[in-house]
């Protein structure tokens, strides 16, 4: 790929310009899977409602879930192992592993490059958006920490409109993502 040069950027902080990004591959995802998206207001520790209406959804012709998203540049493209560490703060935690509920939550984890330079390419037949989101389900998980607790996010879990049907299929027949 041909060396680029780096674009004058806007002086929008780096953490606010990773939560774009992260929510424009949300809005992809949501997209491609035939999702609608919501914003809770005030946002009280969730940040998007993803529903799916499907005729073969047993428990309701729609059906939703509750999804907090996080970005982090510390952890590498294609993550060695079945599993990498994320850390939350247990307030946010407790908030996920809560069980049970009638709105199951997912939280997506999405690592990016640690320069926005190599975040996005565009071309003429594809648009590359780096590097990649992982969801997991944390219901039950355990607060282990004092102020911060550390999860296994698995790595076979890649978020992406295959993954997010799947979960809604599954949502839909009445069990967990």
């Amino acid at each position: 790929m041909p060396q680029r040069i780096a674009p004058l950027r806007g002086t929008l902080a780096t953490t606010a310009c990773m939560e774009t990004l992260q929510v424009g591959y949300l809005h992809a995802v949501a997209a491609a899977a035939g999702c609608s998206l919501s914003q809770p207001f005030p946002d009280n520790g969730i940040d998007w409602h993803v529903s799916h209406g499907a005729p073969g959804h047993v428990v309701d012709d729609e059906v939703t879930i509750k999804v907090q998203l996080k970005c982090t540049y510390q952890i590498p493209a294609r993550p060695p192992g079945a599993t990498f560490a994320f850390t939350l703060d247990n307030a946010h935690l407790v908030k996920l592993a809560r069980t049970p509920v009638s709105v199951h939550k997912i939280l997506v984890v999405m690592l990016v490059p640690r320069s926005q330079d190599d975040w996005l390419r565009a071309g003429h037949d594809r648009l590359d958006l780096r590097h990649c989101c992982y969801w997991t389900n944390l219901a039950g998980h355990p607060v282990t920490g004092r102020h911060r607790t550390t999860v296994r996010i698995p790595t076979s879990r890649i978020f992406d409109d295959r993954a997010l049907c799947e979960i809604m299929t599954r949502v839909g027949a009445g069990g967990r993502p």
